[in-house]
């Protein structure tokens, strides 16, 4: 997110905020404004509401800087260095040159932003029941009351498990202590987030059509986000570490391929002897129909295995995750894997002639960055 007005520096830190933060300053101040303010306290002058409104908004952008100050002063302190913080019409982005070196580093960073939002909207829970319980003005007790919700809010939003939310840095960093390989948990929050923002797309579409259009179109707008953004990070991962690799050099050459005519029955003696998960399906003349993977296989009930072939429990195989041998391999990395494994099946001639997971990209990232970083 790139800034369109610098407000300053913080410990060396760069602060600046992209031209969307007046549109969202205008929303916030407006409602409160409009609604909030005069549900809570009926019957005051515009100028008294509009005043309160506009501080408020002020207070709020102020809670979202803390929020990212946090991620940079935690990641300052674990080595990783932080050039800027951008505000923006959904919150705020913290740029890092680097990487955090351990899990541990990588966990206390994504949640140093969220505690902050939560014990910023205790702060001010704890304003608005003072000012309460001291007779003060009932305006500012419910502008203080609206401030502690949404950093509640966004607290706990953050804390969802998919990139580039903080709970996906979350996740990523359980995946990579427990697995050891931050590529596999990295693109593995990347997925988790794309399907978040996949659901979350989804609801606001109800929303917009049983309640609300505007709360709707803005969760779907929320939604949308997630999506491009999730999938920006890995392509942007994934362009850096095979940038200049072809699809040849991250395959599994001549895989094991399962005829879709065999029955699930058949084919499971012979998936059992093999070291792969995820099978293209061929036909009698060996085209591609699909793919099957061991997952699959083993939720087909037992006593119906010898009455089902293989290509009526096959996944279809989408245009999108064929490629040739010459293709660049950086696109496969950015897209959801067809069933959670096949990133694309290899055709040269119209014959399967290799097989791309997840697990085969992960490795080649891993070699690349092993080559690159004594450069």
């Amino acid at each position: 997110m790139k800034q369109s007005v610098r407000l300053g520096r913080i410990r060396g830190i760069t602060i600046g905020a992209h031209w969307s933060v007046g549109l969202i300053l205008v929303i916030i101040a407006e409602v409160l404004a409009a609604s909030v303010l005069p549900a809570a306290y009926p019957h005051e002058r515009p100028v008294v509401y509009w005043s309160v409104a506009i501080v408020t908004a002020v207070l709020f952008l102020a809670s979202l800087l803390a929020h990212e100050l946090a991620h940079a002063l935690v990641a300052s302190r674990s080595g990783v260095k932080v050039r800027s913080i951008a505000l923006w019409m959904l919150g705020g982005m913290t740029e890092f040159d680097g990487e955090p070196p351990t899990a541990g580093a990588d966990f206390r960073i994504a949640v140093a932003g969220p505690l902050t939002s939560l014990a910023a909207g205790a702060l001010c829970y704890g304003v608005a029941a003072a000012i309460h319980a001291a007779g003060g003005p009932r305006i500012v007790v419910a502008a203080a009351m609206w401030l502690a919700l949404m950093n509640f809010v966004l607290g706990v939003f953050n804390l969802l498990p998919g990139a580039p939310l903080d709970g996906g840095r979350v996740l990523r960093a359980a995946l990579w202590r427990r697995y050891g390989d931050r590529e596999s948990a990295e693109r593995g929050s990347a997925v988790v987030g794309q399907v978040l923002g996949a659901v979350i797309v989804g609801l606001g579409f109800v929303e917009a059509l049983t309640y609300n259009v505007l709360d709707g179109v803005w969760l779907a707008l929320i939604g949308w986000f997630l999506i491009t953004a999730a999938t920006a990070e890995r392509q942007t991962n994934a362009e850096i570490a095979l940038n200049g690799v072809q699809v040849a050099e991250v395959m599994t050459p001549h895989p094991d391929v399962a005829s879709g005519w065999h029955s699930v029955a058949d084919f499971n003696d012979e998936a059992a002897r093999s070291r792969q998960d995820a099978f293209p399906v061929v036909d009698f003349d060996g085209q591609l129909t699909g793919v099957v993977l061991t997952s699959q296989l083993t939720r087909v009930p037992a006593g119906q295995r010898s009455g089902l072939r293989v290509d009526q429990v096959m996944l279809p195989v989408p245009p999108a995750y064929r490629a040739a041998p010459g293709d660049p391999a950086a696109p496969l990395a950015s897209r959801m894997p067809l069933g959670g494994q096949v990133a694309a099946v290899v055709l040269a001639d119209g014959q399967v002639t290799g097989l791309v997971t997840g697990s085969d990209l992960d490795q080649a990232m891993r070699r690349r960055k092993l080559t690159t970083s004594g450069r």
